[in-house]
């Protein structure tokens, strides 16, 4: 468990990875389910990020191996006398990990393959059936996600729970893929290499979701503290006490001004920002590196001080995140190649 605050780096940036992969096609099915027009601008850019499922895959494959360096609780789960739910056995944790991934990378890639013959298509049941995969799209994304934040997160301290905290993670995550996504299409646009151009008013609409997922999100975060500290729960609190008032600081109250402060004040006081795209990718940078505090903080935050550290001030951290932005980029890139999107 000593090397834990290296591992909960390496668990932060799959979880990135993982939910670019799942928001981008969740997206473009609500996008769709909504019957936005300007889905059209969009859609195939959004679902490029499937390409980041088989590094997903191979980094949740690593963390699994990595036992007790992934999940700490695991150390105490050996100890004589210790008891643990069910949910926390480890066999069955592995296996609801490996078959969930699966399940919904195969049925994304569904959703992508009718995406792609509704377009060279018309006949009706291939329309529908790709409706239908589309209605379920968002269901799959908030079970999954939920297993997801449980396993990685909420349980990494056994016994602590928040009925709210599946909804407080992926709400967030999906906030950093609207961040995400908003700085892609701007630098594409301004690379000259889009094959298949969008126009710069989805710039606003994008600006426009991030601020209505900052509000989002900051509800589910303050209501998940608010019912704690007025239920007066010295157990559940104990938790937040730790992030908030100790060693972990720094980083928590960071995360809240780049996640909440800056895009709300920015975004909400003088609306003609939301039209601005260099205003758009700072505020964009501000959601993505508060909300990778954000998972990090989480994570590393529920052992002891002695087994974690501030991130980023490893070389061994550095040097996994570089090779992660390096492989996703890459696996990006060729995916939006391969559907034309972008010249090579």
């Amino acid at each position: 468990m000593e090397n834990f605050g290296s591992w909960s780096v390496l668990t932060t940036n799959f979880l990135v990875v993982l939910y670019l992969a799942l928001a981008g096609v969740t997206f473009a099915s609500i996008l769709h389910l909504a019957n936005g027009k300007w889905r059209f601008q969009v859609r195939y850019f959004a679902v490029s990020f499937a390409g980041l499922f088989p590094l997903a895959g191979v980094m949740l494959l690593l963390l699994l191996y990595g036992g007790e360096n992934t999940f700490q609780w695991l150390a105490d789960a050996h100890d004589e006398g210790s008891h643990l739910s069910g949910w926390h056995n480890y066999t069955f944790l592995v296996g609801r990990q490996i078959a969930g991934f699966l399940v919904v990378a195969g049925f994304f890639g569904l959703f992508i393959k009718y995406q792609h013959k509704t377009d060279i298509s018309d006949d009706p049941k291939v329309h529908r059936t790709f409706r239908n995969i589309a209605l379920v799209i968002p269901g799959v994304y908030v079970l999954y996600g939920t297993m997801i934040a449980w396993d990685f997160e909420m349980t990494m301290i056994p016994g602590w729970h928040s009925a709210s905290y599946g909804v407080y993670q992926f709400v967030s995550m999906f906030h950093f893929f609207l961040a995400f996504f908003a700085i892609v299409l701007i630098m594409l646009h301004r690379s000259g290499k889009v094959t298949k151009p969008y126009k710069p008013f989805v710039f606003n609409y994008l600006a426009q979701m991030m601020l209505a997922f900052t509000i989002l999100w900051t509800y589910f975060y303050f209501t998940q503290y608010l019912i704690m500290w007025y239920g007066r729960l010295p157990e559940e609190m104990h938790r937040f006490d730790n992030m908030m008032l100790n060693e972990l600081a720094p980083l928590w109250w960071t995360f809240l001004v780049l996640k909440f402060f800056i895009p709300f004040l920015t975004f909400s006081v003088w609306t003609p920002n939301r039209h601005n795209p260099n205003v758009i990718m700072f505020v964009g940078a501000s959601i993505l590196l508060g909300t990778w505090i954000e998972r990090y903080t989480w994570i590393s935050g529920s052992v002891s001080p002695e087994f974690y550290h501030i991130p980023m001030t490893s070389i061994i951290d550095v040097l996994v995140t570089l090779a992660v932005i390096v492989v996703g980029w890459f696996s990006v890139k060729t995916t939006m190649t391969k559907y034309g999107l972008v010249r090579a």
